[in-house]
């Protein structure tokens, strides 16, 4: 046989190119299978996380006392005309919240329901760890600005962590993304004019609107556009099924038949 005559053949020497073994379908699905559990372990991973961080977030604006986010001014005045605590407080108007889905056939996912608790929960414990800020002078905006402005920042990172896992939105994101659905209305003009009531409410109630408030109006929507591209929870390569089925094609590809599931 000569050199070109053996090259043609291939490494077997049978004239046929070696196809791939049986063995490579299980393994195609137990990857596909192994991508799967990882991406659903990072959504749930980045919900808790992304939740948590959030109410940490918001208790670090708070504790800033220059202004807070339009539904905390909310949240601050009714705990002022009930007494009970923002954590609390935070936890009932989400509930209430989502029951106002109900009209717009919004439908909550898991991630809601945590967010609801989640975030309530970790801005008290954020409460019990962070100290009450002096607010009776003006030298205490050293402290003060740069607790607001990382307690902004942390805000935005949670948000892209919580949103990225795709578990569901917060109730207020879904009751804003409902009526926008539901009217026909853009985005900017739900948003706006829900927050601007809930402020004006929060305010009358007691809550604490100032400089914080316009600052987190006009920088929470670019910080969060920089966090949500990066921290969104990628789609599986491919399912288990697909995977399965690649194996026939790279067969068929090869030259060589697969196994027929009928025996002669």
């Amino acid at each position: 046989m000569s050199t070109n005559d053996a090259a043609a053949t291939g490494s077997t020497g049978t004239g046929t190119t070696a196809a791939p073994t049986a063995d490579a379908a299980p393994s195609r699905i137990h990857a596909a299978l192994t991508t799967r559990r990882a991406i659903w372990i990072r959504r749930f991973a980045q919900l808790a996380v992304g939740v948590f961080l959030y109410g940490i977030a918001i208790s670090f604006m708070v504790r800033a006392a220059i202004g807070v986010a339009p539904w905390d001014v909310l949240t601050q005045g009714l705990s002022k005309v009930t007494g009970l605590p923002f954590g609390v407080l935070t936890i009932i108007i989400g509930a209430v919240v989502l029951a106002l889905w109900i009209p717009i056939k919004q439908k909550p996912g898991i991630g809601t329901v945590v967010n609801i608790i989640g975030v309530g929960a970790s801005a008290e414990v954020g409460f019990a760890l962070l100290p009450v800020l002096d607010t009776s002078s003006w030298t205490s905006l050293w402290v003060r600005i740069p607790f607001f402005a990382f307690g902004l920042v942390l805000l935005a990172f949670a948000t892209g962590l919580y949103v990225g896992a795709r578990l569901g939105p917060g109730p207020r994101d879904g009751l804003m993304t409902g009526l926008v659905a539901r009217t026909g209305w853009p985005v900017w003009v739900v948003r706006t004019g829900i927050e601007v009531v809930v402020v004006a409410v929060g305010w009358l109630l007691g809550g604490n609107v100032g400089v914080g408030t316009i600052a987190f109006a006009l920088l929470i929507g670019p910080l969060c556009g920089i966090a949500l591209p990066r921290l969104r929870v990628p789609e599986p390569r491919e399912t288990p099924a697909e995977a399965a089925a690649d194996i026939p094609v790279e067969r068929a590809a090869s030259g060589t038949a697969a196994p027929s599931s009928n025996p002669a």
